[in-house]
């Protein structure tokens, strides 16, 4: 497990800080500009101390301040991966790799170097240097250099932060690839819930120094606290499932969520047994009191109401369960006493024209797999 509990004071910031995540995945540190992301990942790293606190990563102390216990940076075995590359410009690609190599004596191996070069498809790079490289190159050997010192932790610091959008589409495949590749805990700091929604297995969520939401991230995802940090208009349920039936010659798959649940998704390529990670925002589901008839939307899922929710004067939010897995409907206080809902109540719920971001994910984020990217598929059968 990754344990987290610390406190620190600078100026007129304060940061107390606690989560506890699985090593297993990628825990992601959301939230917005100055909420303490950037202060907590440092604070884990060693390079800040805090006036109090503890920090456990896989059974290993780096810090209790109640037994006077703080490792150095250097004896935490971190591997921190900077908005900026931090390349040594006067060495070869190669040269940086291999410095990076030279830290990890006398640590067991997570991966050979060779294995880190094809993985990150470093080979055509080695005899570069730093300043003919784009941005994400410079990023991806930066990934490399931090995973040759066989880190126990890989933190990543907005690595994207400062890449334009073709360069952030070049290097997410291969954050993918970490993740799914590698039994190693990856602590991912960003303000980019697109981001989040392609790498995270565990989010952490701050707001002003302080945790207001963690968990799984399809847990987190009903939350109100990520809604107010993301907005209505980008929040909704995180679901997974798994395609149970494909049709190659109209691009139609139908997917399995929770127990019972069923989506159909206008998604080419997907293969029966593949994992897929969804959002359903909640501006675009809409809710009916009886089964549909004659609509061309054949996503109309069969639920019962979770809770209604208050938000603001006119404004409710309903939780609906669709068997097993739960999704979000924003919808007036007019409409819920017209349709008569409540909690326990039966309601069907339309899902159309939502953009939904789907990859293949498997159950166990430490199983080798390719790195995909995303394909955008279509929740409504509808041309």
């Amino acid at each position: 497990m990754i344990h987290v509990d610390v406190a620190l004071r600078r100026g007129e910031f304060t940061l107390e800080a606690r989560f506890e995540a699985p090593e297993a995945g990628v825990v992601a540190l959301f939230g917005r500009s100055g909420c303490g992301k950037t202060t907590l990942v440092n604070l884990i790293s060693g390079l800040l101390r805090p006036e109090r606190g503890r920090i456990e990563i896989g059974g290993e102390t780096l810090l209790d301040t109640a037994s006077g216990r703080c490792l150095a940076p250097e004896a935490r075995h971190v591997g921190y991966v900077f908005q900026d590359a931090r390349l040594f410009p006067h060495l070869s690609v190669a040269e940086n790799l291999h410095y990076g190599l030279r830290r990890s004596r006398g640590r067991a191996h997570i991966i050979e170097y060779d294995e880190m070069v094809a993985l990150l498809a470093l080979a055509p790079l080695l005899d570069r240097r730093p300043h003919s490289l784009s941005g994400g190159e410079r990023q991806r050997v930066g990934l490399g250099r931090a995973l040759l010192a066989q880190p126990r932790v890989l933190l990543l610091d907005e690595p994207l932060a400062s890449l334009d959008a073709a360069r952030r589409e070049e290097v997410l495949p291969y954050l993918e690839a970490l993740r799914l590749r590698l039994a190693l805990p990856m602590i991912y700091v960003s303000h980019a819930f697109d981001e989040v929604l392609r790498l995270a297995t565990h989010l952490v969520v701050l707001e002003a120094g302080r945790v207001v939401a963690q968990g799984s991230l399809n847990d987190v995802s009903l939350e109100p606290a990520l809604t107010a940090i993301v907005g209505a208009a980008a929040a909704g349920a995180v679901l997974e499932g798994q395609v149970f039936e494909a049709d190659g010659a109209t691009g139609l798959a139908r997917v399995r969520v929770g127990h019972a649940g069923e989506l159909r998704l206008r998604a080419s390529g997907m293969a029966a047994g593949a994992r897929l990670r969804v959002q359903v925002l909640a501006r675009d589901v809409i809710l009916s009191d009886r089964a549909p008839a004659g609509l061309s939307v054949r996503n109309a899922l069969h639920g019962h109401v979770v809770s209604l929710e208050p938000q603001g004067e006119d404004a409710c939010r309903a939780l609906v369960d669709i068997g097993g897995a739960q999704i979000v409907a924003h919808l007036t206080r007019d409409a819920v006493a017209e349709l008569r809902l409540h909690a326990g109540g039966e309601v069907w719920a339309l899902v159309k024209t939502v953009s939904l971001r789907s990859q293949v994910f498997p159950l166990d984020t430490r199983a080798p797999a390719p790195a995909t990217k995303p394909v955008t598929v279509s929740a409504h059968e509808q041309g």
